[in-house]
This record gives C-alpha cells, structure tokens and sequence, in this order.
C-alpha cells in the first residue's frame, strides 16, 4: 500500500528496467517530482501512477450497454 509520495517513488525504482523505462513510468516519475520539488498538485502524481500501473490494461467498447437518449428536451409549453 502506498501511503506517501516516497513509497510511490520507491516502488518506482524498485521495478525492472524493462518496465522502469516504460513512457508511463517515466511521465509517474516526472509527476513525482514535480508534487515533490516543485508543490505541484498531488493529483498528477495519481493519475501519473495509476496510468503506469494500467499500462497493459486495454479497454474493449461494451456495445451490450444501455444507450443513452441524447435528444432535444422538451419544454412543458411544447407538449
């Protein structure tokens, strides 16, 4: 469990180096640094870490939902 920014940044330099250079672990790292140094917002680091550890994680369309009614509303005095 990661419960600070330091053990997300230790996770990070703990992974092999074939994952370790991944784009997306790269972009994390640079997120870190930049909530770390610099007082940027905590959320980039998030979506940063989230994205690196959902790197493989293909998202397939669902065309079994239920559509959606994306259509003119209708006023009370138009009924």
């Amino acid at each position: 469990m990661l419960v600070r920014l330091i053990d997300a940044g230790n996770h990070i330099t703990t992974l092999p180096q074939a994952v370790h250079t991944a784009p997306e672990w790269q972009a994390a790292m640079e997120a870190l640094i930049l909530v770390g140094e610099l007082g940027g917002p905590t959320m980039f680091a998030r979506i940063g870490f989230m994205q690196g550890l959902n790197r493989n994680h293909v998202r397939v369309f669902n065309l079994d939902r239920k559509d959606t009614h994306w259509r003119k509303r209708q006023i009370k005095r138009d009924q």
